[in-house]
C-alpha cells in the first residue's frame, strides 16, 4: 500500500543501506539558477524560435473548472486540416499537435483553426538551407498568443421569492428516487389488502342476509305446522 500525506512509515524495513539512498533537495536555489541559464542557453541555441509550442485553447474538465479556458497539450487533427496544414508539417513549425483529443465543441473548434492562422500570419519560416533573413526573436509563443478568459455579461434582475426551497427540491427528488420501489410495494400491498377486505365485507354481508332469512322462514314454517 502505498504512503500518503505526512503519515508515519508501517513496518519500515528498510534495507540496502538507505541513508545513503535518501534524496535531499538542498540545492533548490542553485537548481533554479540552473534551469534559468538553461533556458537562456536553449534560446540561443534555437533562436529565432520561440522556446515553446503554440497551444491550443480548450476548456478544463469537470463542472467546476469547465467555465475557464486553458492552454491544451494540442491541436486536434481537424483543427490542423482546417487551417490548411498537414499534422506533419505543423510540428515542424512550432504547432503543437495532439492525434487522441477529439472535437466536441463548434465554438471551440473555430477559436482554434483562428488561432493557428493567426498564428500562420505572423510567422515567418526560413528556409532550411537558404540565407535567413533579419527577424525578431520571440521568446515565448504563449505570451504572444495569450488565453483570454471569455467575458460572461450576466444581467442581474430583482430577486423574486416564490416560496419554493431549492434544497428542499432537491431533498425531495432524491427521496423519490431512492425509495420510490418500497412505495410501489406499500401502494400495491395496500390496494391488495383493500380488495381483500372489500370481498370479505362482501362475503360477511351475504352471510348476515342468509342468516336474517332462514329464521324467519323457519319461524313461518314452524307456525303452519302448529296450525
Amino acid at each position: 500500500m502505498a504512503i500518503s500525506k505526512n503519515l508515519p512509515l508501517l513496518k519500515n524495513h528498510f534495507r540496502k543501506h538507505w541513508q545513503e539512498r535518501v534524496k535531499v533537495h538542498f540545492d533548490q536555489a542553485g537548481k533554479k539558477v540552473s534551469r534559468r541559464s538553461a533556458r537562456a542557453a536553449k534560446a540561443a541555441k534555437i533562436a529565432p524560435r520561440p522556446l515553446d509550442l503554440l497551444r491550443p485553447v480548450v476548456r478544463a474538465p469537470t463542472v467546476k473548472y469547465n467555465r475557464k479556458v486553458r492552454a491544451g497539450r494540442g491541436f486536434t487533427l481537424a483543427e490542423v486540416k482546417a487551417a490548411g496544414l498537414t499534422a506533419a508539417y505543423a510540428r515542424t513549425i512550432g504547432i503543437a499537435v495532439d492525434h487522441r483529443r477529439q472535437n466536441r465543441n463548434q465554438e471551440t473548434f473555430e477559436l482554434n483553426v483562428e488561432r493557428l492562422k493567426e498564428y500562420l500570419a505572423r510567422i515567418i519560416v526560413f528556409p532550411r538551407n537558404g540565407k535567413a533573413v533579419e527577424a525578431e526573436q520571440v521568446l515565448s509563443t504563449a505570451a504572444t498568443f495569450p488565453i483570454a478568459q471569455p467575458s460572461t455579461d450576466v444581467e442581474t434582475r430583482a430577486v423574486e421569492d416564490n416560496g419554493e426551497s431549492a434544497f428542499r427540491t432537491l431533498r425531495m427528488a432524491r427521496s423519490e428516487k431512492r425509495f420510490k420501489g418500497i412505495r410501489e410495494k406499500r401502494a400495491r400491498e395496500k390496494a391488495e389488502a383493500e380488495a381483500r377486505k372489500e370481498e370479505i365485507s362482501n362475503l360477511t354481508s351475504e352471510y348476515q342476509s342468509l342468516l336474517i332469512f332462514v329464521p324467519f322462514t323457519s319461524f313461518i314454517f314452524i307456525n303452519i305446522l302448529y296450525q
